[in-house]
This record gives structure tokens, C-alpha cells and sequence, in this order.
């Protein structure tokens, strides 16, 4: 307890002492990406609703991308564009997982347990480096029901990894995986297709045919996922807490 308080005091001290504006970094994949809505298209990243939660003296960066994982992120040079920009007091949220696990594309694989596990420890001690704080986020759920009606998670080790990470290294951990999770048993099978990207043929323009996508996020589902990250930021990091919306 006693370390994670001296954390917050300098992060504190830190913010007062540059006396600058908070950037809050966001580096993931297309469940956090700002999407284009030309078209009518309906996608939503969470990252995208975010900075409507936040007063004036925190902006929001969102260098998210669909299709990434930990490794495409790092090889693209991804990574390295947002540690440049980093200043001391800055806040980086961390969420990969969905892509990681394509062991058919090896520009994407990650193992969960050696090169997933490796990657976010990389990003976490750049961040550090810089005196940003890191902040790991484990990946949103997919919407999976059984026949029976019963939810069941297809993740695997990947949200384990991202929790023992945080906890080695000290970090602050939003457990999207978990909330999102409850958050979909309690819509049930029928109603969290809500959430996500469940079109009927001829609804926009854009997919004539309709579609079915238990994955990406509706505008609907982006805005509740998001509720879920501020609830998490709120109670584990009080010096943002004074900058969210009532």
C-alpha cells in the first residue's frame, strides 16, 4: 500500500511541477481504435467515447490500430511514435490480446506466455523511462454463447498474462476482461448483441447485406465498455479522478 501511495505523490508532484496539460496515451487494437463513420459505417472503438468523460486538462491520444497486436505494434514502429511523445505525468492505457493469439499470422502471433508477456513488459519500462505511467488493460471479451445459452470466453491465457504482469511490475490494471464479461452475461444472449456490431441487411448503407460481429463494437457498446474503463480509472487512479465528468 505504502508503495502504490508514493506512486500517486509523484505522479502528483510530477503534473504539478510541469504544470502542463495530461495526455492520456492509448495503444491497442480495433476494439479501442478511433474508426471513420464516412459511409455510415457504425463501428466504435472505446478509445473513441473516451475523451467525452473528461474535463479540460486531459487530452486523449488514441494511437490504437485494427488488426494489431503487441508484436505488429512494436515491428511497425507504432510503439516508438507514442514513447517520443510521451512527457513525465502522462498516462499510457495498454490493450492487446484479440490479435496476439493468430497463430496463422506470424506477423501477429505473440505467445501468451513468453512473447505477449515479454512485449508488455517492454512497454511498460519504456513508459516508465519516460516518468509516464503505464497503465495495462486486459482485452474486452468476444461475444460467445453456447447452444445451452451460456456464455463462454475464447481468450484463453491472454487476460492471465496482462493480471500477472501488473501485479509483478506494480502497475495499475483495468480488468476489462472480467467487467466486460459480466457485463454481457447480465444483457444475456439476445440483448448484448447490442454491444456489438449485429446489422440488419439494409440498416446503413455502407453493409447492404447486413452483419454479424461479435468482436467490434456498436456506438452503444463502445460508450458502455467505456463506462467500464472510467469506473476502473476513477477508483485506481485519483489524480485522474478529479479531471472525469460527473
Amino acid at each position: 500500500m505504502l508503495t502504490r501511495f508514493f506512486c500517486f505523490l509523484f505522479i502528483v508532484l510530477v503534473q504539478t511541477s510541469y504544470c502542463q496539460e495530461i495526455t492520456i496515451f492509448l495503444v491497442g487494437n480495433s476494439t479501442m481504435a478511433n474508426k471513420s463513420w464516412r459511409g455510415g459505417h457504425p463501428e466504435t472503438g472505446w478509445g473513441q467515447t473516451l475523451p467525452l468523460f473528461f474535463t479540460e486538462g486531459v487530452k486523449i491520444q488514441n494511437h490504437a490500430m485494427n488488426g494489431r497486436s503487441t508484436k505488429s505494434f512494436l515491428t511497425e514502429g507504432r510503439w516508438d511514435s507514442v514513447v517520443n511523445r510521451v512527457k513525465p505525468g502522462d498516462y499510457i492505457i495498454i490493450e492487446f490480446g484479440h490479435n496476439d493469439s493468430k497463430k496463422e499470422d506470424t506477423t501477429k502471433f505473440a505467445d501468451a506466455n513468453t512473447d505477449y508477456r515479454f512485449n508488455l513488459i517492454k512497454f511498460i519500462n519504456d513508459a516508465v523511462s519516460k516518468n509516464a505511467i503505464p497503465i495495462l488493460a486486459t482485452p474486452i471479451v468476444r461475444r460467445r454463447f453456447s447452444k445451452e445459452g451460456n456464455f463462454y470466453d475464447v481468450h484463453g491465457d491472454y487476460p492471465k498474462v496482462v493480471r500477472e504482469v501488473a501485479e509483478e511490475k506494480n502497475v495499475i490494471l483495468l480488468d476489462l476482461h472480467k467487467s466486460s464479461e459480466e457485463l454481457i452475461i447480465s444483457y444475456g444472449e439476445e440483448s448484448s448483441k447490442k454491444l456489438f456490431l449485429h446489422i440488419e441487411p439494409g440498416e446503413y448503407h455502407s453493409l447492404p447485406k447486413g452483419l454479424k460481429d461479435d468482436t467490434h463494437l456498436s456506438p452503444y457498446g463502445a460508450f458502455r465498455i467505456c463506462d467500464l474503463a472510467i469506473t476502473e480509472l476513477k477508483a485506481k487512479v485519483p489524480p485522474l479522478a478529479k479531471y472525469i465528468k460527473d
